[in-house]
Parts: structure tokens; C-alpha cells; sequence
């Protein structure tokens, strides 16, 4: 095909075509401004293997999507729509005689899932791969799973301007690389010396109103969203000479393809534009970039389960990029408003969107396909096992998916309506569970209220006053009564109404009031119970805790069906909801309400708690005392809290502590093997077994009072193990004297004997235990029983310090017994000498 005007990229276009007809797959690298987005698909149009089948060429954003068809088919000189046309989400404009039809990436999903086959298609061309959208990566999975089992004649074009391209010709099989230099003008990039103060805004203006003194041309400013665009279009407002037009994606379509066109009237034009501007697109006239280097992306937290839209920075590669929208056709000028140090700094390359995303609607769209393990297919970075693992877990709880078990994961037919709606799974399960219920209408509504951006003018909670206020507008209330951006208003209801195309809903049809029930439906995680006391804070049906902010209305309501929260993994914040009644969960949500009767410590009381609850995930619906429940049970919490408190609340007393001590003594002469453990490590560890068993009738930390302890402790010997522990470690040693004399086994340094002197009287040597293996220590009192000597050597003590402690003991004890020779002495007890 001839072109009438030359492009960079043209001279590598019949090294496209070889690659393709020679291997069927091919890599295409590319530097912004090539015009490898309207050149390559009408290059191709004319090879053997493209006559009667169409060229499908998936660019990520829908203005891109329009832009490019509208383009080459200008270069036919034809309208959209004969030879070029386009399919995007809710707008598309092909016929016939179509040939080369532009969609963006969720199109073609939804054409693999259609015709696995693509009979129709002789070639799919992925533009723009380098910013790696979820759905540009599961496209491409799946178009290589078709091109394997179904159409390996289909061909497959990865079309560029930053990634390295080797990694992707390895995942399509060593494919060719074909390089086009392009033809890039010279940008002069231009830095701020610091980083700006305060909101990005003032200082994009501040850069907008310089480049309008300093240089000529067209100014395309990036900032992240359309709330920094409108701030930023309200600061140039005094601006002469120049027209400011916003370019976003939440805009209608007229409105985009006005930012992309020239003025007529030959002013100078700003455009005010989000990332969608980054690539793909060329406006003409452009000759100055301003880039705040932010950008605003989706960010999943697959532990919270939450999505929340974050400012970041942009990468080297993204930045680059827009740099080059100045040198797009001719020598341009891109203001930084960072330092240049700090560019460094950046990440090299963004993040792929399958690493960070919510995968709910790719684990749908693989179940569709029949693929269960994501590893079945070629990707360049397979989804993250947890967040795969979380998104199947929501799928099976949407009903999508049948439970582990049951089918392995397998697509359910209500999960087949889903799929083949254009909207996440969440809220194609809210469409069709409130269709059944005639409240498809209003689903479609809430539906596209949560796709789109707010539309209310105040910030409270309430979704139902967003319905409302969508209603009145299109009633013919006006804007400001019915508090919501009449153009945000107008844009949801068109939205709304294609999705009741689909589904068959009826326009209007639910009372708002029924708002709560529609989104639990797509939130049944997000179902919310006021936490007792109040204060704004609520528990959800995850287990997580919610809050509002300030006071709404809606922190009165007893239960809520929560839309919007932020990240937060310990208490989220909540910002859209909708009252819902208890009858409206125990009817809607039959399925999955457990009754539950559960016995457990309850620390607060010290007693052990037994209740009958109906719960609906980590909420209860209903709560009553249980009656008569199994004795098993309440010991087994009982033994819990014994376990939380420790062993000291058991009633110790010094029997049972004497068990303890003499068999620790033993371990630790005679060996650990040889008796058992009865330290608190290993007490606690089996309580179940010890103490369990003796809770008969108990249910309260006061009724531990009544236990044996030291009858519980000795059943767990047997009888010639408690015969070995009498004869190895005596509760008593009998002394010359006749008493019988308790011995203390508690001191790790061994048993000791506290005993009157005058009662071990004609007692040479020391008295040992176990077996003879240990001395006792005695600790030899006054009569007025305070220690006169420690010792373990008694005949060495009769022999030399006796005569000292005799001395001083006689004259402060003068009625005792102090003999000169106490091995031949007689012992005693009592407090006066006998006779000799």
C-alpha cells in the first residue's frame, strides 16, 4: 500500500510483513512518533494470509482506540467505520466491509472467549505492550494458547516503544525483532531546581504560564486525574490568548477527540491530560510538554481485598515518553517539575499490572477459557499466587466458581453470566442477583455510579442520594437540588443504559431505597454491623473494622452495605454505603449463614461462655445463651483458660507442690527418661489430658478451688512408680529423735531437712536419698528453731564447729540439753535437758 505522506516507520514495514508471513509471530520496536500505530495495520491489509479476515489491533485506551481508526482511515480517505473501524467498551463504529477493526484489550477477551478460534481474524496486533496492562498480558496468554491448539496460521505483531523486546520474542517462541530507529526531534528538557510546595496544580499553572512566555506552540501538560485537570483548568482561567481542554478518561468521547484536534480559529492550545496521553496518540501541534510526574494507578492490597486508586510516581520509561509528545513533529521543549537528581531515583520501567492488580476478572476470564492453574498458559509475569489464590476465594463466594471439592475451581453457569458482562465480577453478580429480585435497573445504575467517578456535590456517604440525584437530572430537576455534577449525572445514566442493554434490565427500575441490598450483593465481605457503643465504627462480614471520619447520617444505621473504603489493613475508612436491613441479609443471603453454638473462655467473666449465634462471616445476626451444652466442651474452654492465665491459678497447695518438687529432683539425679515431666512447660502443654478429665461440673476460675491437686498429680503415676518415688524421695525423714521431719525437695541444690539440733543427737553420718545418690542438706536450727549450721557433712560438723555453737548456745539456751559428746547423747525433742 502507498502512503501520501512519509512516516519513520515505513521503511521497516516489509521486514514486519516477512517476519509475519515467514513465522507467523514478531516483536516490533519502535520510539514514539514512529507511526507504527497507523502504518503497520494498513501495511498488512494486502499479505496472502490477511485476504478475508480482518487485522485486530488492541490499543490500551479507549481515546487512543478511536484516534488511531479516525486516522488511518483518513489516510483511505474513508469514514470510520467502512475499512477501519473501532470497538470499544459501549461505543463502536464498524460495518461490513470492516477490515481492520481497533478494540481495546477487554474486547478482545471477550472475542477470544466468544471464538477461541478468531475464524474471522488473520492477525492480532498488540500495541503499546511496554505499559503492561492485565488485560494486554492476558490477551496475549490467551491468543498464544489459541495460536498453540486451534490457529497456528494466526498471526501475532507485540508492538512497542520502551520494553526490551527480548523477553517477549522468547514468550512467542523466538520470535523476530524488528527495529525502526524512527525519526525523533530533539526535546530540550528543561528541570525544576526543587520539587514543588503544596498541591501539584499551582506549580503546573506556574510551568503552563511560562512556557506560554518563553516558547511557541501547543502546551500538553500531564498531571495525575481529573480532579488535579479541573484545578488546574480553574488556575489558567485568566489565561488570554490560549484555549484550556481537559483530556481524561471519565470524559465523553466528543469531548476527548476535542483535545486531540487543531483549533480552527488558530489560538494556542493547552491540553490538560492524564496518562492516557502518554502513548499512542499525537496532537497536532504539540510542541511543549509540562510533567508533573505523577501518575494515578490502581493499587491492590490482596490482604485487605481492596482496590484504591494511589498517586505515584512515574517511571524513567513512562516520563520518557511523555517527553516525546514535544518532539512528536519537530524540535519541542518538556518542563520537569522535579529536580534532575531526583530522576535517578525513579523506577526504570512501571510495574506490570498483573503484579499489583485485583485479579478477580482475569481468574474469571481463565475459568471461562477452561484454564484453573494460571501455569497452563505463557505470560511474561504469571499473577502472584496469593492474590490469584484470594481472587478465586471472591469468585467462589460470587458463585461464580465452584468450591474446592466440589468442582476444582470450575466455572459455575451463573459464572458464564458474569463473564459476559463488561463490568468487574463483583458487579456483574450485583446485576444479576438483583435482576431476580426486579432491581436490575437500579443495580445498572449503582453499577455505573461505582465505575465512574463521584458524582455528588457533597462528600457524605449515602449512595442512595447518588441514584437520586441521577434520577432528578434526568427528570428535569435541576443540578444543584438534586446535589450531583449534572454532566458526571448524565454520563452514569448512559452508562447504566448500556449495561440494561445487555442484561435486559429495565430503565428505573428499583426503588433507591433498595440501594443497600444491590450492593451487597457485589459486596457480601463489605456487609457492616455497628459495633456496640457507637462512635461511627463498624465490624465487616471479613472480619476487618470500619469507621467513619467525621459524622454521616449513615453512622446511625444498625447494618450497612459498604462500596468504597481506603487501604487500611486494621480499620478502613469508609466513604460510600448504603443502609440495609437484618431481613434483607437473612433472606438474601440464606446460603451463607451458619448457626453456631460455641463454647469459649471468655476472659472478661473468668468463667466459660456458651452461646448460640446465626453469623454471617464475622457478624452476628443473632445471639442467645446455650443451654445444656456437652461437658467436653465446657471443660475444654475451661482447660483454655487455665492455659491463658497459667498454672498458678490452680490451688497450689504444699502437697501438690511437694509432688512436683521431689520428682524434678529426681530427674534431675536419676535422669529425665526415668520420671515423668512435670514442669509447667509440659503441664500446660497437657492439660488436656491431666486436668480435663477432673472438670466435671465446672465452669467458673472460682471452682478450681475444689480440685485435689496433689491427688490429680499422683493419679498420673502408676503404683510402682509412686512406690519408687516414696522409697527414692520420702515426703519425711525420721530423725534420732522419733519425729518425723518433713523434707523440703523445692531448692535446686537438692532436699534440705530443717531440724533442732538436739534431735540429731547420736547421728553420725548425713541422711541420703535416692537410692544413696544425695545428700540431704540439713539445716541444723536453735532451739528457738533459727539455723545454727548448713551442712552436708554431719560427722565433720559433731567433730569441729559443735563446740563453738555448744559454747554460745549453753549460755543463751541454758535449759536445753548441750552435751560434750553428742554422738553418745541421747536426742530429744523436748525443750529441757534429761538426766544422765
Amino acid at each position: 500500500m502507498r502512503f501520501p505522506s512519509p512516516l519513520p516507520i515505513d521503511p521497516v514495514l516489509p521486514a514486519v510483513a516477512e517476519a509475519l508471513e515467514a513465522r507467523g509471530v514478531a516483536v516490533l520496536q519502535a520510539p514514539p512518533g514512529a507511526g507504527k500505530t497507523t502504518r503497520v495495520p494498513l501495511a498488512l491489509l494486502d499479505a496472502s494470509w490477511a485476504v478475508g479476515r480482518k487485522i485486530v489491533m488492541l490499543e490500551p485506551r479507549r481515546v487512543a482506540a478511536r484516534a488511531a481508526a479516525r486516522r488511518m482511515a483518513e489516510t483511505l480517505g474513508q469514514p470510520v467505520g467502512k475499512t477501519v473501524g473501532y470497538r470499544v467498551r459501549m461505543d463502536s463504529r464498524v460495518g461490513p466491509e470492516t477490515r481492520i477493526e481497533v478494540v481495546t484489550e477487554g474486547i478482545l477477551t471477550r472475542m477470544l472467549q466468544d471464538d477461541p478460534a478468531l475464524e474471522s481474524c488473520a492477525a492480532l496486533l498488540f500495541d503499546e505492550f511496554h505499559e503492561r496492562s492485565l488485560n494486554a498480558d492476558l490477551g496475549l496468554a490467551l491468543a498464544l494458547d489459541s495460536r498453540g491448539a486451534l490457529r497456528p496460521d494466526l498471526r501475532i505483531l507485540v508492538m512497542s516503544a520502551t520494553l526490551e523486546g527480548a523477553p517477549v520474542a522468547r514468550l512467542l517462541g523466538d520470535a523476530p525483532i524488528v527495529t525502526s530507529e524512527g525519526r525523533a526531534f530533539p526535546v530540550e528538557t528543561r528541570w525544576l531546581d526543587r520539587p514543588p510546595a503544596g498541591r501539584i496544580e499551582g506549580a503546573a499553572a506556574d510551568a503552563i504560564r511560562l512556557a506560554l512566555r518563553e516558547e511557541e506552540g501547543d502546551i500538553l501538560a500531564f498531571l495525575p486525574g481529573g480532579r488535579e485537570i479541573r484545578r488546574t483548568a480553574s488556575l489558567l482561567n485568566d489565561v488570554g490568548g490560549a484555549t484550556v481542554t481537559p483530556l481524561y478518561g471519565d470524559l465523553p468521547a466528543e469531548a476527548q477527540d476535542r483535545a486531540l484536534r487543531p483549533l480552527s480559529d488558530g489560538r494556542r492550545k493547552i491540553v490538560l491530560a492524564t496518562a492516557i496521553a502518554e502513548t499512542s496518540l499525537t496532537i497536532e501541534g504539540v510542541r511543549v510538554v509540562v510533567d508533573c510526574g505523577l501518575a494515578r494507578l490502581p493499587r491492590f492490597d490482596p490482604r485487605g481485598g481492596m482496590t484504591r486508586l494511589e498517586t505515584v510516581r512515574v517511571s524513567q520509561a513512562a516520563a520518557e515518553q511523555r517527553r516525546g509528545r514535544a518532539g512528536r513533529t519537530g524540535p519541542g521543549i518538556c518542563y520537569r517539575l522535579w529536580p534532575e537528581a531526583e530522576h535517578r531515583s525513579l523506577p526504570l520501567q512501571p510495574a506490570p499490572e498483573i503484579t499489583e492488580a485485583d485479579l478477580a476478572p482475569l481468574a474469571l476470564d481463565l475459568a471461562l477459557w477452561g484454564v484453573a492453574d494460571p501455569g497452563d498458559l505463557a505470560w511474561l509475569n504469571p499473577p502472584p499466587d496469593a492474590a490469584f489464590s484470594q481472587a478465586k476465594a471472591l469468585l467462589v463466594r460470587l458463585e461464580a466458581l465452584e468450591g474446592e471439592g466440589d468442582g476444582d475451581g470450575r466455572i459455575t453457569a451463573h459464572g458464564r453470566r458474569m463473564a459476559a458482562l463488561p463490568v468487574h465480577p463483583r458487579l456483574a453478580h450485583m446485576i444479576l442477583r438483583a435482576g431476580e429480585r426486579r432491581l436490575g435497573g437500579l443495580a445498572c445504575e449503582v453499577a455505573a455510579l461505582l465505575e465512574d467517578r463521584d458524582v455528588a456535590l457533597a462528600r457524605d456517604a449515602d449512595l442512595r442520594a447518588r441514584v437520586e440525584g441521577v434520577r432528578a437530572v434526568l427528570g428535569g430537576s435541576s443540578a444543584a437540588r438534586a446535589g450531583v455534577d449534572p454532566a458526571a449525572a448524565r454520563r452514569v445514566a448512559e452508562q447504566a443504559k448500556g449495561l440494561a442493554r445487555v442484561t435486559g434490565a429495565k430503565r428505573g427500575e428499583g426503588d433507591p431505597r433498595a440501594v443497600g441490598l444491590a450492593l451487597a450483593f457485589a459486596y457480601p465481605d463489605r456487609i457492616a454491623q455497628r459495633r456496640p457503643g457507637g462512635d461511627r465504627r463498624f465490624r465487616l462480614a471479613n472480619g476487618k473494622g470500619a469507621f467513619f471520619l467525621h459524622d454521616d447520617p449513615l453512622a446511625a444505621e444498625d447494618w450497612l452495605a459498604v462500596a468504597d473504603l481506603d487501604g487500611d489493613r486494621r480499620e478502613a475508612r469508609i466513604f460510600l454505603a448504603a443502609p440495609l436491613g437484618r431481613e434483607e441479609i437473612e433472606e438474601a443471603f440464606a446460603n451463607g449463614i451458619e448457626e453456631i453454638s460455641f463454647v469459649e473462655w471468655d476472659a472478661r467473666a473468668e468463667a466459660v461462655s456458651a452461646r448460640r449465634q446465626r453469623r454471617l462471616g464475622a457478624l452476628v445476626l443473632k445471639d442467645d445463651p446455650l443451654a445444656d451444652p456437652p461437658a467436653d466442651r465446657v471443660a475444654a474452654a475451661l482447660v483454655d483458660g487455665v492455659r491463658r492465665k497459667g498454672l498458678a491459678v490452680l490451688p497450689w497447695n504444699s502437697a501438690a507442690r511437694s509432688i512436683r518438687d521431689r520428682i524434678a529432683f529426681l530427674r534431675r539425679v536419676e535422669g529425665d527418661e526415668a520420671w515423668p515431666d512435670f514442669t509447667d512447660e509440659a503441664l500446660l502443654t497437657g492439660l488436656d489430658e491431666w486436668l480435663a478429665p477432673w472438670l466435671a461440673g465446672m465452669n467458673r476460675l472460682s471452682h478450681l478451688e475444689k480440685l485435689d491437686l496433689a491427688g490429680i498429680l499422683a493419679s498420673m503415676l502408676d503404683w510402682n512408680t509412686r512406690q519408687r518415688l516414696d522409697d527414692h524421695a520420702p515426703t519425711h525423714l525420721t530423725v534420732p529423735s522419733g519425729s518425723r521431719i518433713p523434707i523440703d525437695y523445692s531448692a535446686e541444690e537438692g532436699p534440705v531437712l530443717a531440724v533442732r539440733l538436739q534431735e540429731m543427737f547420736g547421728l553420725a553420718e548425713t541422711p541420703r536419698v535416692a537410692a544413696g545418690r544425695a545428700s540431704v542438706t540439713l539445716h541444723l536450727l536453735s532451739p528457738a528453731r533459727r539455723p545454727l549450721q548448713v551442712t552436708q557433712d554431719l560427722a565433720g560438723f559433731w567433730r569441729g564447729s559443735y563446740k563453738a555453737v555448744k559454747a554460745e548456745m549453753k549460755g543463751r539456751y541454758p535449759k536445753h540439753y548441750w552435751p560434750d559428746d553428742p554422738l553418745i547423747a541421747e536426742p530429744t525433742a523436748r525443750t529441757k535437758k534429761r538426766a544422765q
